[in-house]
């Protein structure tokens, strides 16, 4: 089985990945990767570690075969799918689209968080939000997939046992996270250059980040009524990896090791969530170049504040690899396939 797959967008942080993990893919044939600005260059050129790999050169969007192609991952900054995705699915295309343009159901939320008009509102109750481990029956027909963002992926598989269950205070949630440098995308700012992000720490988005809608979206289903998230993003002196420590207060009691079982029991059938043993805590280091999210859950003290450390590696689980993982369900193969990488350490 070949499947012909298009990427547009492939040179950013998160097409590159794409590129890679479809190269090794079983049941993939690249058939064409697009950037306006690298348009007749070869990939390996541009990306040397896709040598002997990928034999493709960039072609400008209008000019790649795109309705040609079974599926066409969107690996592009945001308010571009939203423009591109409806000429494509009119042609039979499945699409996956890597930014935040369908995540959100109300385009007026969408408007108020992302500062543009959505250009195709119709398709926001259409499209899968895809994380796998919520809704894995639905993405198996979808045509469309709003793959999760970075953060959003880490925080939902930290709090969905608690909140499911309904054993927590679900209006005092906080989501304290931490990603490497890469999750703000492959661009030039000053803030991102190497003397100014090294050997410091800090917060940003405090008053509001643009995740902030998306996991109280995917939160609030999970507990059934709406729910109160605090969440603070820092940066941190690493290429790639969040860490999210999360806090809730139990309503019920309970113990680490009852909470450490419920974890294990819901996501015993998930490949890619590793519930880690009682005491140990996770590191992004675990996690990077792989597709895993790993979970360790903790009462300090013995009291009532439950604490949940989410690691993933922001460009694959949060981000390419999900997306490959949504490709793998929604074209009924294997969910492992490509992604089998072992996490790379030191």
């Amino acid at each position: 089985m070949s499947i012909a797959v298009g990427i547009v967008g492939a040179t950013g942080y998160t097409g590159s990945e794409l590129l890679r993990l479809l190269a090794l893919h079983p049941d993939v044939e690249l058939r064409a990767a697009t950037s306006r600005d690298m348009a007749g260059q070869s990939v390996a050129g541009l990306f040397q570690h896709l040598r002997r790999h990928v034999d493709l050169a960039f072609v400008a969007p209008e000019s790649a075969a795109l309705k040609e192609c079974d599926a066409v991952f969107f690996a592009t900054p945001n308010g571009t799918a939203m423009r591109g995705a409806k000429e494509l699915l009119d042609a039979g295309v499945r699409v996956i689209d890597l930014s935040a343009d369908f995540r959100l159901r109300d385009a007026g939320e969408w408007q108020r968080w992302y500062g543009m008009e959505h250009a195709s509102p119709s398709l926001l109750n259409e499209a899968v939000y895809g994380l796998p481990e919520v809704n894995r029956a639905a993405l198996r027909s979808a045509r469309l997939v709003a793959n999760p963002g970075c953060y959003p992926t880490a925080v939902q598989l930290g709090f969905l046992p608690l909140l499911e269950r309904g054993l927590v205070d679900q209006s005092r949630l906080i989501a304290d996270a931490k990603s490497g440098a890469s999750g703000a995308g492959r661009k030039a700012e000053v803030g991102l250059l190497l003397t100014e992000a090294s050997e410091s720490f800090k917060a940003y988005g405090v008053a509001g980040h643009r995740h902030l809608p998306e996991i109280s979206q995917g939160l609030a289903a999970a507990a059934g009524k709406s729910i109160g998230l605090t969440f603070v993003p820092h940066l941190t002196p690493m290429i790639r990896g969040i860490h999210a420590t999360l806090y809730a207060e139990l309503t019920t009691a309970a113990t680490a090791e009852d909470l450490r079982a419920l974890y294990v029991e819901r996501y015993a059938a998930e490949p890619f969530v590793d519930v880690m043993e009682p005491g140990l805590m996770p590191e992004t280091r675990a996690v990077r170049g792989s597709n895993f999210c790993r979970l360790s859950i903790f009462i300090p003290q013995g009291g009532r504040t439950v604490v949940v450390l989410s690691v993933i590696d922001n460009l694959v689980k949060g981000a390419a690899g999900q997306a490959v993982q949504n490709f793998n369900i929604m074209f009924g193969l294997d969910e492992q396939a490509g992604l089998s990488a072992i996490a790379l350490q030191p």
